[in-house]
């Protein structure tokens, strides 16, 4: 017999529309948490790649530098005898101004061969122009600086530094030789040279100060990647190579 004072209370069956409506918000909610997570999965994803790239760049630059240590001088004194020097081209003109960068390297070769540091200036540059002949033009100048003609060996197939040092081993026969150029170039062909058995050591010519500089810098930044990249994955060779001429 039940209890006339108790109420059964019952629970209402809820509405289809009211379960309508809970379905649509747990659902709502589960795509807000994948998209959510999505996108930290996306940043997280970004930020290491950014941290990958910047961290390669570094180790680039750094194995360029560390390449150059103890093998490359400021002082024309401190520079070990060699056969040949490997003098890096470059335009001798900006437009109606006169290249620092090309005045100093020759500056700097000229040195070189008056303190009796090498016998012979291998001059190698770019000639794919009519008009336009880097050897030549640096021939010309070290001439007119005290340097014989017939101490001069101009390269025209030196496109890029890495072509200018294999070169100088697989034409010119040289298995050592003395760079000479900017220190951010000798340090980039030191590196060069050695992951390829040269034997190198660098005469650092002048540096060159102010925007032009700077632009040069930052270049050089992404030069050092390329210079990584074609040694370690590339493989890369000179654009052009032909029938030996060892300097005997």
């Amino acid at each position: 017999m039940s209890d006339a004072n108790t109420v059964n209370h019952q629970a209402e069956p809820s509405s289809p529309a009211d379960q309508e409506d809970d379905s649509v918000k747990r659902g709502g909610t589960g795509k807000y948490s994948c998209l959510v997570i999505w996108l930290r999965r996306l940043l997280l994803t970004g930020f290491l790649g950014v941290v990958l790239f910047v961290s390669f760049v570094w180790y680039a630059n750094y194995a360029a530098t560390r390449a150059g240590k103890g093998v490359l001088f400021d002082d024309v004194n401190d520079v070990p005898v060699q056969r040949a020097g490997l003098v890096f081209g470059c335009s001798h003109k900006l437009g109606k101004r006169d290249n620092l960068y090309f005045k100093y390297r020759i500056q700097a070769a000229a040195e070189l061969w008056h303190a009796g540091k090498v016998e012979l200036l291998i001059v190698s540059g770019d000639n794919r122009e009519k008009y336009y002949n880097e050897p030549v033009t640096m021939r010309k100048a070290l001439m007119k600086a005290g340097v014989p003609f017939d101490n001069i060996v101009c390269d025209y197939a030196g496109l890029r530094t890495l072509d200018s040092v294999l070169r100088a081993n697989k034409i010119f026969g040289l298995s050592e030789l003395t760079l000479v150029s900017q220190k951010f170039q000798n340090e980039r062909a030191a590196y060069i040279a050695k992951a390829y058995g040269i034997k190198v050591y660098g005469y650092n010519a002048r540096d060159v100060e102010g925007y032009a500089a700077r632009k040069i810098e930052d270049r050089e930044v992404l030069a050092r990647v390329k210079m990584w990249l074609d040694i370690n994955i590339t493989k890369k060779q000179p654009m052009h190579l032909g029938e030996k001429e060892p300097i005997l």
